[in-house]
């Protein structure tokens, strides 16, 4: 397994994977819908199975003396990878701006998403729903990647409209709390984008291998 997994990141990986990694600062830039960085690290990975996929990458594994579980599981390690990586970048940018930066007039002017443990709740909503839509669906054939990848940039920029617009709603504005303050109510979101994340990625996983196990490649 953790051989499958080096081959995913140092031979079958776009490079784009990592540079989009880079997108977690984007954290920092005030008036811009800072929740479409994690987008951009899923299209990173969407590039990664489209060079895979021409380069013949899964037959060529399938053919290993590795079981064909092994070879989602390999996949889904990979963009564990880049997820968290790109997770613990755009944590860090918003624990700086939590303790502080949280005053700082460029934040508290900006109309849209602060940077705090419910907008990485939303980042975790997003990379979840990569690995259930896109990655899940890839592997409903894997071959054809197009159709999930659309359904996912629905399902995304849904996502990205609703943290834009719940804490406008009356009664909501704690959602887009500056610094430490409602912090219980932003442990209580941030537990729950974690639920979630865990829960799509580990139902589509095994959806994923039972899926892949019945195709003839």
């Amino acid at each position: 397994m953790i051989k499958l997994l080096r081959k995913e990141i140092q031979l079958a990986a776009s490079p784009l994977s990592y540079f989009f990694i880079g997108f977690g600062l984007m954290a920092f830039v005030p008036g811009y819908p800072i929740l479409v960085g994690s987008f951009f690290v899923c299209l990173g990975l969407f590039q990664s199975f489209q060079t895979a996929r021409e380069a013949n990458d899964l037959t060529y594994t399938a053919l290993l003396p590795v079981a064909k579980r092994d070879v989602v599981r390999a996949k889904y390690a990979y963009c564990y990878f880049i997820e968290i990586c790109y997770f613990t970048l755009t944590g860090a940018v918003t624990l700086i701006r939590m303790a502080l930066l949280s005053n700082a007039a460029v934040y508290r002017n900006n109309v849209l998403m602060n940077a705090n443990l419910v907008y990485l709740a939303f980042v975790l909503l997003i990379l979840g729903l990569f690995n259930a839509i896109f990655v899940g669906g890839f592997f409903q054939t894997a071959y054809k990647f197009a159709k999930p990848f659309v359904k996912f940039i629905i399902a995304a920029f849904t996502v990205v409209g609703l943290g834009e617009t719940l804490f406008h709603i009356p009664g909501l504005a704690a959602l887009n709390a500056f610094g430490f303050a409602h912090m219980g109510l932003q442990l209580g979101i941030l537990a729950l984008g974690i639920l979630l994340f865990s829960g799509l990625t580990v139902l589509s996983r095994c959806r994923a291998m039972r899926n892949f196990e019945r195709i003839d490649l």
